[in-house]
């Protein structure tokens, strides 16, 4: 199957449409849910993005979300599962917000944040970023496995640039 790899500049509504989704997150997750994050380049102003906006879904216990498999699918959310990430749900609605749920303590939750937080306060490295996701939008039009196995390795490089900054701060 192929997806069409759509990079498009920063949309201000973005972070709107975070919010109206997070407050529907939380009515549907309940007293599991602990902190709803927008992560992922939508959650980074300035720079080009796939138009999906993703949110970070940090619970109490993530065996509980199974039980809440109706309540997404209600919201238009189909469930994946852990989808290639132990410990994690990820729900996904169209081709308009992906939900990573981690359980309280999960690394997968530090390290989305800290990449999101390096890359607001660092623009270069943002820009950097944009850039190539311009490039590889480009390069695989019709192949989103092509589009993010080659941006990986700038991911795992940002990710250790953000965990050794996040621990000086």
């Amino acid at each position: 199957m192929s997806i069409k790899v759509e990079v498009v500049p920063h949309d201000p509504n973005w972070r709107s449409a975070f919010e109206t989704e997070s407050k529907l997150m939380a009515l549907a997750l309940g007293e599991n849910v602990v902190a709803i994050h927008h992560i992922g380049s939508t959650a980074i102003p300035q720079i080009h993005a796939k138009p999906i906006v993703d949110m970070l879904v940090e619970v109490k216990d993530i065996l509980k979300i199974d039980t809440h498999s109706s309540e997404m699918a209600a919201l238009g959310y189909q469930a994946m599962g852990e989808f290639g990430i132990p410990g994690r749900r990820f729900f996904r609605k169209a081709r308009t917000h992906h939900i990573h749920s981690f359980e309280v303590g999960s690394p997968q939750i530090e390290r989305h944040l800290a990449f999101r937080d390096y890359m607001i306060t660092h623009t270069e490295a943002a820009q950097e970023y944009s850039e190539l996701k311009r490039k590889l939008a480009k390069k695989y039009p019709d192949n989103i496995q092509g589009y993010m196995d080659e941006k990986d390795g700038f991911i795992k490089a940002m990710d250790l640039k953000a965990a050794k900054w996040r621990a000086s701060h």
